[in-house]
């Protein structure tokens, strides 16, 4: 059998794997299922268990049918997809990797790993403010969240969660602090913004 074949019985087999997957997480039965795409529940059944080919005209309607996307039910499920290998960005006292591929700029939120040194400008002349929330764990050191005018430490093992809508800054308090980091797209733009400034 060629690498091709090899390929194509893989990509069949995950197929098969997502259909019966979501199918089961929805809580139908092969019945309830055929109801919705109107194919038998035994064409289904032969479907799932590799004892029927998948053609486009099945794929179609069971997509629909399970809520998703022909793209989202044949994508690919090798590494490449889903080892992520962040490349620093850094600017004076911070170091930052995006640590996911969602876009806040299409509903998600980007995590994202942060160094922060005593070389970071922080505090009453540097707070940001824009619409939404932000979330902080410290993964070392301790951080020094100006919020409004208030100065909260967050130590180790520690996470903060505070609406973006009050003037904020983050820093350390001395030495260094590493923070695990999830906001959304204003947010992101909001530190777009802060690295061109301080460039």
């Amino acid at each position: 059998m060629s690498d091709e074949a090899d390929s194509g019985s893989e990509v069949s087999t995950v197929v098969r794997q997502r259909i019966r997957g979501l199918r089961q997480a929805r809580g139908w039965s092969l019945e309830a299922l055929a109801g919705r795409c109107q194919l038998s529940a035994s064409t289904l059944s032969r479907i799932e268990t590799g004892h029927r080919s998948i053609g486009l005209e099945q794929l179609a309607p069971l997509a629909r049918a399970l809520e998703t996307t022909i793209d989202q039910l044949v994508a690919s499920d090798q590494d490449d997809d889903v080892v992520i290998r962040p490349i620093p960005h850094e600017e004076p006292g911070l170091t930052m990797w995006a640590l996911s591929r969602d876009s806040p700029q299409h509903g998600g939120s980007l995590v994202a790993k942060m160094r922060i040194t005593s070389q970071r400008r922080h505090g009453p002349g540097s707070l940001a403010v824009h619409p939404g929330r932000e979330w902080f764990m410290v993964l070392s050191g301790v951080a020094l969240l100006h919020l409004g005018e208030r100065r909260i430490t967050v130590e180790a093992g520690q996470a903060a969660e505070f609406s973006t809508m009050t003037p904020h800054s983050i820093g350390t308090l001395e030495g260094t602090v590493e923070i695990l980091t999830m906001f959304d797209a204003d947010g992101e733009q909001a530190h777009r913004r802060s690295t061109r400034s301080e460039a």
